[in-house]
């Protein structure tokens, strides 16, 4: 398939730092040869032995096979890592007893190839969904020419590997000093469509040499996700595969961060925020088709979750999205949104902005609205959606792009 790179697609990929305690690989297996294209689509991460983990995945009903090994090993393995195996161009969604084979035949070579604990390993598969691979063995086979290749991560490759219909890889990383110890912290993620907030809709992988305990960062990556990854949608669907890790191997040699209330900790949260968000936004940028990015947050809420639920049902709205493509500034379409989402507001204090343009007010049409000024704002590329609800002090913001005929495109032809 050939896409139009996004127009918010960076000039280059970032200079990420490096991580000490990770190695990484990537390779091609073959799994785009049948549409004539040979690209690496398999990455290798391999863990000095002391790595604390966390993840969080989607909570689909038809998770794939991936998925469903990734909760049972953070669980028994007491979060801990030393492995971590990803394709892309076949999800290992909804493949059955077939797909359970592939992945007991891959942690089989990853187990035997680098001497690591079963537990310790983690996979992940994006593609298409349901079809088994015809060889059971057909990553595991390829573990060992990966793993004589270990060696400081190449972030744009490994990036890369997985992408999908990303039209960019992605990434994002950041440095910073705790209480003497230099930490570093680099991102990557995948992932353009069926996305939406309902854990993490994409692929995304964090690595750092910082030291902090499995239990404390899984609370930790917990929180980031909602205002993060769980703050995005594309299209409003949510993948069978969806996953988010973060790799904390220790290696930068600081003590390790057992408690919140360590003066340490803060410090750590907010980078790690930063890094995720900035993910996050990314794969918005790179939403199928996208020709803008859009802010959406509603205040005067009764609690942050009617807030999301609100921004949400403006995200999500086919009406919407398809006025933000064209340039249509219909605010009707947003008071719409609102109301269908059956959240506590009062409408005659509803009022909506799209940038500091106010469209509405105190329950109907601004007194001093201008088509000519709302109409600028949704022609740019980049803008925001102000709603408040009128009913309390809690808010919520969340981010998406609009819905263009390349979205139709790029999914029609999805399998060809």
């Amino acid at each position: 398939m050939n896409l139009k790179p996004s127009p918010f697609a960076p000039a280059s990929f970032p200079g990420l730092p490096d991580v000490k305690g990770v190695r990484a690989a990537t390779g091609s297996r073959g799994f785009y040869a049948r549409r004539g294209i040979t690209r690496d689509d398999v990455f290798l991460f391999a863990f000095d032995e002391g790595t604390s983990c966390a993840g969080v995945y989607t909570v689909s009903h038809t998770a794939s096979a991936d998925v469903l090994w990734c909760r049972e090993a953070l669980e028994t393995g007491g979060g801990t890592a030393r492995a971590l195996i990803a394709n892309s161009g076949n999800s290992n969604a909804f493949t059955g007893p077939k797909g359970v084979l592939k992945n007991e035949a891959t942690l089989k070579a990853l187990t035997e190839t680098l001497d690591v604990p079963r537990e310790a390993c983690f996979l992940a598969a994006t593609g298409v969904i349901g079809e088994p691979l015809a060889d059971p063995n057909y990553v595991g086979s390829f573990v060992p020419d990966l793993a004589a290749k270990l060696a400081a991560p190449d972030w744009e490759a490994a990036a890369r590997a997985f992408m999908t219909t990303d039209t960019f890889p992605k990434g994002a990383g950041t440095s910073l000093e705790i209480e003497g110890s230099g930490v570093n912290i680099a991102g990557i993620a995948k992932g353009s469509g069926m996305i939406a907030p309902n854990m993490a809709t994409m692929l995304s992988y964090v690595f750092t040499d910082a030291a902090i305990a499995p239990a404390l960062l899984q609370e930790l990556l917990e929180d980031i996700t909602d205002e993060t990854f769980n703050s995005i949608t594309v299209d409003g669907d949510t993948s069978t595969s969806d996953t988010l890790m973060v790799f904390a191997t220790g290696a930068s040699g600081m003590e390790p961060i057992m408690s919140a209330e360590d003066p340490r900790f803060e410090a750590f949260a907010t980078a790690l925020h930063t890094v995720c968000l900035d993910l996050a936004q990314l794969i918005v940028k790179d939403g199928e088709g996208a020709s803008k990015f859009v802010t959406i947050t509603v205040e005067g809420a009764v609690s942050c979750q009617s807030a999301k639920i609100m921004a949400c049902e403006i995200a999500n709205s086919p009406l919407i999205k398809t006025a933000m493509a064209a340039g249509d500034a219909n605010w009707g379409r947003v008071v719409m949104a609102v109301g269908k989402s059956l959240e506590p507001i009062k409408m005659d204090e509803l009022s909506i902005w799209f940038d500091d343009v106010q469209v509405a007010e105190h329950g109907s049409r601004a007194e001093n609205y201008s088509e000519v000024e709302a109409s600028a704002v949704f022609a740019k590329s980049e803008f925001t959606i102000r709603v408040d609800a009128g009913v309390g002090d809690q808010s919520h913001t969340v981010w998406t792009c609009d819905l263009t005929h390349g979205y139709v495109d790029i999914n029609g032809a999805y399998r060809t």
